[in-house]
């Protein structure tokens, strides 16, 4: 009978801990602000015919790993509110930025949606656009900056205080094997990114991201080894990329503008723990809203 109690309690534990694993699942591909302030994007427009999709099969396999190792450590509860936090700091600066309507504001629309592909309540997230105009202005920041083996990153922050924030930073790298440089930029390009559960074959997926408008399809894992596709397009297009997507049946998780690496650098094992270490001290920081990374561990 003592036997017996131990596994259902195991039972329970595992069921109580699924829902914040979904969230950290989630997070990696919908936690990504529309935040470039100040810089105007010039991308491609989709009313012209184009024939440039393509199908990258279990894109940088290696990566998946990473990103098992990378995720947020600690407790769920701990991490889960910390991505809320953040979010509400995106919603605020839209809302200052661009008004409360996402009908007429992008850069809402799209953090909204990133809220909702993470659970994020709705009395939490109508709560942070009431009170944009009660907090303090924030503006956008891109540091670009180097890590251990080489590997390039790129760190999104929202502050009220560039120079503290500056030197937080700065402090970090400096005092675990990387540093600020110029051109880390270069080794990633700014993609729509609409992820979905991997519940078609790869061929299928081809059709429906022709339908829908995408202009890449990448087969990847998440940290439990789940099959995933990532839709990649045009930023401008991404509302109408996953509208079309679930209209042809397929149930997006999230959708949002991120920083795709188009290279990537692979590094032994002692060099993941010390970028591991790295991120994980990145992510901690108040006015940081996410850190990309090009790395991709040694098969």
């Amino acid at each position: 009978m003592a036997a017996l109690a131990v596994r259902g309690l195991g039972l329970r534990c595992r069921q109580q801990l699924l829902p914040c694993m979904l969230l950290g699942n989630r997070l990696s591909a919908s936690l990504t602000p529309s935040l470039l302030a100040g810089t105007r994007l010039s991308w491609p427009s989709w009313t012209q015919p184009r024939c440039s999709l393509h199908c990258s099969p279990l894109a940088l396999a290696g990566h998946n790993k990473w990103s098992k190792v990378k995720h947020i450590k600690g407790p769920k509860d701990s991490a889960r509110s910390r991505v809320f936090m953040k979010l509400a700091m995106m919603l605020r600066h839209a809302v200052r930025e661009g008004g409360a309507n996402p009908d007429f504001n992008t850069q809402l629309g799209n953090i909204i949606e990133q809220c909702r592909g993470v659970n994020m309540p709705k009395a939490s997230i109508e709560a942070a656009m009431k009170g944009a105009d009660k907090s303090k202005a924030s503006s956008y920041a891109l540091y670009e900056a180097r890590g251990p083996g080489g590997s390039s990153l790129l760190i999104e922050i929202l502050t009220d205080n560039n120079t503290r924030s500056h030197q937080e930073i700065k402090h970090i790298l400096n005092k675990n094997g990387g540093a600020l440089s110029d051109g880390a930029r270069h080794s990633f390009q700014r993609k729509g990114v609409v992820m979905s559960a991997g519940e078609v074959p790869l061929d299928r997926a081809l059709e429906l991201a022709i339908e829908a408008g995408a202009e890449d399809v990448r087969e990847m894992e998440d940290e439990e080894e789940r099959p995933l596709l990532q839709f990649l397009c045009d930023v401008s297009s991404l509302r109408s990329v996953r509208e079309a997507l679930q209209a042809l049946g397929v149930q997006t998780l999230s959708a949002g503008p991120e920083f795709v690496a188009c290279s990537s650098v692979q590094l032994s094992d002692s060099e993941l723990e010390a970028a591991s270490k790295l991120l994980e001290l990145l992510n901690d920081c108040h006015d940081v809203i996410r850190v990309y990374d090009n790395i991709q561990p040694l098969n």
